[in-house]
């Protein structure tokens, strides 16, 4: 069954599913600084959706927040307030990394500081008024919706990646991604929705989605290196060389999608929620040790 939310929107799968934060608790008592043994760069790349993604996704639960005014939708409504809860759940859950890491040796306010600069001087409403204000909002409803379906790409190798139960990833850490990453497949049809509800051009959505690919490439790059740089354990072989090995074992992502995900974001008929499996997400937080900690 397909539904349309506007003349604009593309057709969706109606999931009928409600959206909403959940409380979960973690406990750091034994993570160790690097929690894939002997995997430094892994730990780093990891570290990346720990640090730097919850503060863009705190910018986008802003714009979600901003969009609510113009969304006449009562459904869609009620996703886009679901969604920022649990944006704000991954925030406050992810900066207690950030505490943990500096109790560890691992120095990353720096890093944080300048991309929460970078975010906070540009990924805001700046104040406008008017016709001004709605432009502003469409181009980064435009720009999350490209990042949402990165998000939901990772969310979704994460619940399928065996081999980092097997590579001994500290089990709180894993639950902690897989937690965040089941979240992404959950929600991943909410921030496009609300663009093509608001706005819809297909040229913007074009434009905003190479955007947001060359943006979470560099962020990436860049959060990484400066990690390695000041990560105080032994840095083993160069980080390139650990990158490929990494890659072929299934630790992480090979980062191809940065490239091969723009054609499919932008095909005709495309819609969030034909990517990953909702059921499977669902079934992960039906288990998930932090997710249910709460209720026991």
């Amino acid at each position: 069954m397909t539904t349309k939310r506007t003349a604009t929107a593309q057709p969706r799968f109606d999931e009928a599913h409600a959206i909403n934060a959940r409380n979960v608790v973690f406990d750091w008592s034994g993570v160790p600084l690097q929690y894939v043994p002997g995997e430094p760069l892994v730990t780093q790349i990891w570290n990346f959706m720990h640090l730097v993604l919850p503060e863009g996704e705190r910018a986008m639960a802003g714009a979600l927040a901003d969009a609510l005014p113009y969304i006449e939708d009562e459904r869609l409504r009620e996703e886009a307030v679901g969604f920022i809860g649990q944006e704000a759940m991954h925030a406050s859950s992810h900066e207690a990394v950030r505490r943990h890491l500096i109790e560890q040796g691992l120095d990353v306010d720096p890093m944080i500081d300048r991309v929460n600069y970078l975010i906070d001087r540009i990924l805001v409403d700046h104040g406008l008024g008017g016709r001004a204000k709605k432009l502003w909002l469409k181009e980064r409803l435009g720009l999350f919706a490209a990042l949402e379906h990165y998000t939901a790409i990772v969310g979704q190798w994460l619940l399928d990646a065996d081999e980092l139960d097997e590579a001994g990833m500290h089990p709180m850490m894993l639950d902690l991604l897989r937690w965040h990453g089941a979240e992404e497949v959950e929600h991943r049809s909410v921030v496009y929705d609300v663009y093509q509800h608001v706005d819809g051009s297909f040229a913007r959505r074009a434009r905003t989605a190479i955007l947001a690919s060359g943006t979470l490439a560099a962020l990436t790059a860049y959060s990484v290196t400066y990690m390695m740089r000041h990560d105080p354990s032994p840095k083993g072989k160069p980080w390139p060389v650990q990158f490929v090995s990494a890659a072929a074992r299934g630790l992480i992502p090979t980062g191809l999608h940065f490239l091969t995900e723009i054609p499919v974001y932008l095909r005709p008929g495309f819609h969030p929620s034909s990517m990953g499996s909702l059921d499977q997400a669902l079934r992960y937080l039906a288990t998930s040790p932090a997710a249910n900690a709460d209720a026991q």
